[in-house]
């Protein structure tokens, strides 16, 4: 009996090991209480204020585009040198032809938005200066790559920037006495009118301000100065300086809208 009962002892305590060990792992996790769990919501987010997050300022902000009006007040070296070899046989006609006056025009620009600071993009214009109400004039036009620096202060926004680029100048002088000229004699022809059109390059600094007038509309006001670059003489006439094909030059004021959209 003695023996039948210890093998049914034996037999039972394995099952007693197995459950024992079960139940160990449950009654060492400790039981979280209520002050555990009003604790961690306040760690977290005093560790949220100790690290703020760092935002950084994206590279293209907007973008825009617009048109503008402009006038100025050119002054011109003296043309004879440009005419020279027109076909104006008289100089005494050549001399009438005016070395400043007023201009206008028209053109406009496209442009991008960077880092709230820098204005990338390409403009164009034409500007004519009328000569002595004979139907001559000077005209200009070019166009090139700009940039610009500008800075904020409320809805007032100055800049200041230079274009790049080129164009062509195109004179048509018509002499006041152009019914009396004789064009043609026997060894020679000249016109009573020449014309003359000219390539150049340009360097255009500018200074001015855009002023927000609405979310996507803003007054824009500009003040220029062309300068051009280049060879020295061409082809035709010898001695004649860069200036000369770019002529006359001087300061321009623009005004005009722009439309865009920041970001």
């Amino acid at each position: 009996m003695r023996t039948y009962h210890l093998s049914i002892v034996l037999a039972f305590l394995p099952l007693g090991v197995i459950a024992q060990e079960q139940s160990a792992p449950a009654e060492e996790q400790p039981v979280p209480t209520q002050q555990t769990e009003v604790q961690q919501p306040q760690e977290v987010s005093n560790q949220a204020k100790e690290q703020p997050q760092k935002k950084s300022s994206p590279i293209f902000t907007g973008f825009s585009g617009g048109m503008m009006i402009h006038g100025g007040y050119l002054f011109s070296d003296d043309p004879r040198k440009v005419f020279s070899s027109s076909g104006l046989g008289n100089e005494d006609y050549v001399k009438g032809l005016p070395q400043k006056g007023f201009c206008f025009g028209l053109g406009g620009a496209l442009r991008v938005h960077l880092l709230d600071h820098i204005h990338v993009g390409a403009e164009g214009f034409v500007s004519t200066m009328p000569l002595m109400g004979t139907g001559s004039n000077i005209r200009s036009g070019w166009g090139g790559g700009f940039c610009d620096v500008y800075t904020t202060f409320g809805k007032i926004h100055p800049f200041i920037g230079i274009t790049v680029g080129g164009g062509a100048m195109r004179r048509l002088y018509v002499p006041d006495q152009a019914a009396s000229v004789s064009y043609m004699t026997s060894d020679s022809t000249y016109y009573n009118a020449a014309y003359t059109k000219t390539p150049f390059f340009l360097l255009d600094p500018y200074i001015g301000l855009e002023i927000s007038l609405r979310a996507h509309l803003a007054l824009l006001i500009r003040i220029d100065y062309m300068l051009p670059f280049g060879k020295t003489n061409s082809r035709l006439t010898d001695n004649v300086k860069w200036s000369n094909f770019m002529s006359p030059s001087g300061p321009r004021l623009y005004v005009g809208v722009m439309f865009g959209k920041n970001k």
